[in-house]
């Protein structure tokens, strides 16, 4: 009796004449390009100067103002000395600088005012939902329609909100209410600002071959476009507010690594098959655009007055699509 037990030997019919060092080489997926423009950006508005930094230019903005004050005051007493019909003149003069100075830094404070209005609304929204009280919600309600009394386009929305929000006993229903009827129109608006930037982003990246060029537009085009969102929900920031409002929707996307990922916004508006045929400027800007969108995304979230919940958050993907679809493809026609 044979014994089964043991290796099995299994000859091959026609032995293969190609050995491992003659097969062909594996092809590497085509790496997607690099958002180096938006990265930067993101980096320079999310860093936080130190300490030390800032009681230096603290220190320095003193004492340049109070070098400028008194070398302004002595001019204006000895001119008056000299000359008192000039003296007066540069006594209005300098009068007139100070109140400028006076009317920029009202308007900076007013500025802080209304985005600080807005977070208080936001936060106030989120405890009435949470802790499910009416009151509160009815509270919220009323001031949200305070705070767009002065817009026209609104105005259809405030009557329909307070003709309804009768009929509504819970504090969920009520602010759904409110933000469908008063938030749905600004977000529109807010997208299509968030889709020109993106599309300006993604043209100059593309086009311009300067050197910093795609930083300093990614930059101004960012902040300009943080600054136009908050003014679409009222908050109507400054130079000072907008720049903190900027570092503020940076801070959180360094925070969560937002600005790093971009692989997953491309394939939504042209497909992996379609980058290794267009240059790779082209598709540094669709990343740079597509990372626009994703700010803008988050500008949204930041200065809107109620969180998104019966209204669907902006897709990032799809503004992405609507911004940039067409325009690489007749670029790289």
């Amino acid at each position: 009796m044979n014994d089964k037990r043991g290796p099995v030997l299994i000859e091959m019919d026609e032995p293969s004449g190609v050995s491992p060092a003659e097969a062909p080489p594996v092809v590497d997926a085509p790496e997607l390009p690099d958002a180096a423009a938006m990265q930067k950006v993101a980096a320079l508005a999310a860093r936080r100067p130190s300490p030390l930094a800032r009681w230096f230019w603290r220190l320095l903005l003193a004492l340049v103002g109070f070098v400028v004050s008194v070398a302004a005051w002595d001019f204006v007493m000895g001119l008056l000395d000299r000359n008192p019909v000039l003296g007066l003149i540069a006594v209005v003069l300098v009068v007139l600088f100070v109140l400028v100075l006076l009317a920029i830094a009202v308007k900076e404070w007013a500025a802080y005012a209304r985005l600080g209005r807005l977070d208080a609304l936001h936060r106030a929204s989120d405890a009435a939902i949470v802790e499910a009280d009416l009151a509160k919600a009815r509270d919220v309600t009323a001031r949200l329609s305070d705070l767009y009394a002065q817009r026209p386009e609104l105005e259809w929305g405030r009557t329909r909100l307070a003709e309804r929000k009768g009929d509504v006993f819970d504090a969920d229903g009520l602010l759904a209410l409110a933000e469908m009827e008063l938030l749905q129109p600004l977000d529109d608006m807010a997208r299509q600002e968030v889709e020109a930037a993106a599309r300006q982003v993604a043209t100059v990246t593309a086009i311009v071959p300067l050197a910093l060029a795609d930083v300093i537009t990614a930059l101004t085009a960012n902040l300009r476009m943080i600054r136009r969102v908050a003014e679409v929900y009222g908050g109507r920031a400054g130079t000072l507010g907008s720049w903190r409002l900027t570092r503020s929707v940076m801070t959180h996307l360094v925070a969560t690594g937002a600005v790093a990922v971009g692989d997953d916004l491309i394939g939504s508006v042209t497909g992996g098959h379609v980058l290794s045929k267009i240059s790779r400027r082209f598709g540094e800007g669709i990343v740079n655009g597509a990372l626009t969108a994703r700010v803008g995304v988050a500008a949204m979230e930041v200065c809107r007055p109620m969180p998104f919940r019966a209204a669907r958050k902006p897709s990032v993907a799809r503004l992405v699509q609507r911004a940039l679809t067409g325009l690489f493809s007749g670029l790289s026609g």
